[in-house]
């Protein structure tokens, strides 16, 4: 899946939670949990592996002429929560 995100958020969110959306985008290479995050806009949270860590990544789905695309809006390190999530799924 082809994966984009405003390069100035992306260095905002490395900044903010240590892993760059370019880094989370790592996450969708590889088995990940997905659930929708919300309705306006209407907006997904993927729980995966990034950089030998576990993950959430806060993602749009998009399309332009080439065909749909995840618009990454912000990314960090995942919680207890989320990490029980992820086990209980993958």
């Amino acid at each position: 899946m082809r994966c984009q995100f405003d390069s100035r958020k992306n260095l905002d969110v490395q900044k903010k939670h240590g892993i760059s959306l370019d880094e989370s985008t790592e996450i969708f290479d590889q088995a990940y949990l997905v659930d929708r995050k919300s309705d306006d806009p209407e907006q997904f949270r993927a729980i995966g592996w990034a950089r030998g860590r576990l993950c959430s990544v806060i993602f749009e789905i998009r399309r332009d002429s080439a065909g749909e695309y995840y618009h990454l809006v912000t990314a960090w390190k995942a919680s207890k929560q989320e990490e029980q999530a992820y086990g209980d799924q993958i």
